[in-house]
This record gives C-alpha cells, structure tokens and sequence, in this order.
C-alpha cells in the first residue's frame, strides 16, 4: 500500500481540525501516517488528540531545535522522515506556513509539487480550484514523491475505531538548517470564535456593512461561526486584515459560507467559493455574488440578518 505522511498541525497544546481532515485523504490512498514535530515532553498529550482519527501510526519528533530555528529546521527533519520511511507522499495543511515548508521540501527533495487541493483521489491525482472557482483542474504529479497542500475543511473527517500506533523518532538538525533563530514569538489573541479557515460556518461582510458589523457579528456567535471580510472592508479599516476572506487573504472552504453586502469581485470569490454551501444578502439583484450563490436574498442586510436571528431562535425554542 501507498505510504502516506501527514504532517500535523498544532500550537503547542491543541491539534489543528485539519490534522484528521487530511488522515481522511490519506488514507483514500493507503496508509495514513501522522508525523508530528513537537518540543520535549509535549508529544504524547498531543498524539492523544487523534484517537478515533483515520491515522495508522504516528510519528512523534520531539527535538526543542525545530522550534528555535523555525521552518528550514522544521522542513529538515520532514524531509528525513520521508526518506526513511520511504513514503511516497506527505499531505500538509494548506497554511501559510504550511506551503513555505512544501515548497522548501520540493526543492530540497526535488519532488513535484501541488498546492491548495480541494480534493484527492486514491491515486493522489487531485483538484484545485483556479482562476477565482472559474475552473477546476485535476492533476497528478509523476515524481517519486508527491507533496500535497490541501485547503482546511475541503472533507469531513472520518471518525474511526482504532487509535493509532505511537512512535517516537529521531532527526539530527545540520548547522546550515540552523542559521536563522527565533528569539521570540508571540502567539495570535484569539476570541471567542471558531479559527476563520477551521470554521464550518463563516459570515462575512463587505462595503454594504458601512463599517458597521454589529450585525454581522450577532449572527455569527448565533450559529457559531467565524467572521470574514472582504478587502474593500479590511482596506477602510473595518475589520482586521486578518479577517479578509478572498485572494491576498485567507481562503476558507466552511459548510456554510453567508456573503453580506459583499459583491462578489473575483478576488473574493477566490477565497470562499469552494464553499459547500453560499447563500447571499445583498441589495443589489445584478451583483456577482448572486452567480455563485446556492440561495440569494435581495434586500439590505440590517434588515434580513435580525430576521433570520429571530427565525433560528423561534425554532430552536
């Protein structure tokens, strides 16, 4: 069977949800192996995490000179791993940094490369979405290796029996994998609400919120989900730039994707529209949004958003 790595994501104390989301793809294509690089002592409570996951094995690189010396020591003791297992691919999440270290392990192993795939075949031929959801595109790649950045929430993970076999591995970090140090990091504040590209339900707003997102808000914390942004809000300053939703932002693909007073410019829809479901509120009949949405109401949100908090609320009670 094919031997497939995943790389986990994590902060420290918490798994990534993309961790069993890309176990699932693995294991689509044989074994699902998790390798996980964590500091001294922090292993295991993670590897803990993915009980019930798809995952097989997991790997547990515990060596405090990845963090100190950041991705070129954490893409070295990757690479390693893949060599002696002898995989054939490894699956990572499709984050910033997440592809800073796929690109650095296609160099450095002269592999082929694929980023931001929304779905993967058991021959680990894969879809992308390009050019704004205008297309979709299949590939494969024919090197030995393939390297495989998959966007979050692009499956919904396979709940397993089985817990998977915990190992702990060795890497040695070379001096030319140690010439950057981090003295310092200082981890995001996060609130209240669910990780933007983790979140199974995102509302965003645009230019129609005039600033104001008290709306768009409300109806986030009512349904549990995310707020995003589109750039016209972020680049007036009313929403963090961390927020915005679309190409120069993050991309995101939740169950649920609710489009207020956002037109629809292709920037934005590169973001959001692998969405599984997008309904739109917008004034505007002729706006774009209104193509790619699943459901669509015209009409001003200050208005439609209080209406629809009430109709949840009526038939949760």
């Amino acid at each position: 069977m094919t031997k497939n790595l995943v790389l986990i994501d994590h902060d420290g104390n918490k798994v990534a949800k993309s961790a069993a989301e890309l176990a699932t793809f693995a294991k689509r294509a044989g074994n699902a192996i998790g390798l996980l690089l964590a500091n001294s002592g922090s292993g295991d409570s993670l590897a803990a995490q993915l009980n019930g996951t798809e995952f097989e094995r997991v790997l547990i690189v515990e060596n405090d000179e990845i963090n100190r010396h950041g991705i070129a020591a954490a893409t070295a003791a990757i690479a390693q791993i893949i060599e002696k297992e002898g995989a054939e691919s490894i699956f990572i999440a499709s984050s910033a940094r997440g592809k800073e270290i796929a690109g650095r392990l296609a160099v450095r192993l002269k592999s082929g490369i694929i980023t931001d795939a929304v779905d993967v075949a058991s021959d680990l031929s894969t879809t992308q979405s390009v050019f704004g959801g205008s297309f979709s595109v299949k590939a494969k790649l024919k090197t030995p290796l393939s390297i495989i950045t998959v966007r979050p929430s692009s499956i919904e993970p396979v709940i397993s029996t089985s817990n998977p076999t915990i190992e702990k591995v060795t890497v040695a970090i070379d001096a030319k994998d140690k010439l950057v140090e981090i003295s310092a990091s200082q981890p995001p504040v996060k609130g209240g609400r669910p990780d933007l590209t983790e979140a199974k339900i995102v509302i965003s707003g645009g230019r129609g919120t005039n600033g104001n997102f008290a709306e768009v808000e409300a109806f986030a914390d009512l349904v549990g989900g995310a707020v995003g942004a589109s750039r016209a809000a972020t680049d007036a300053g009313w929403y963090p730039h961390t927020h915005q939703v679309g190409q120069t932002g993050k991309t995101v693909s939740p169950q649920l994707y609710v489009a207020c007073g956002i037109s629809g410019a292709i920037q934005h829809r590169a973001g959001m529209q692998t969405s599984k479901t997008i309904v739109a509120i917008n004034k505007d009949p002729e706006a774009p949004i209104f193509d790619l949405a699943d459901f669509g109401v015209v009409g001003d949100l200050f208005a439609v958003l209080p209406q629809a908090r009430e109709a949840i609320k009526s038939k949760r009670s």
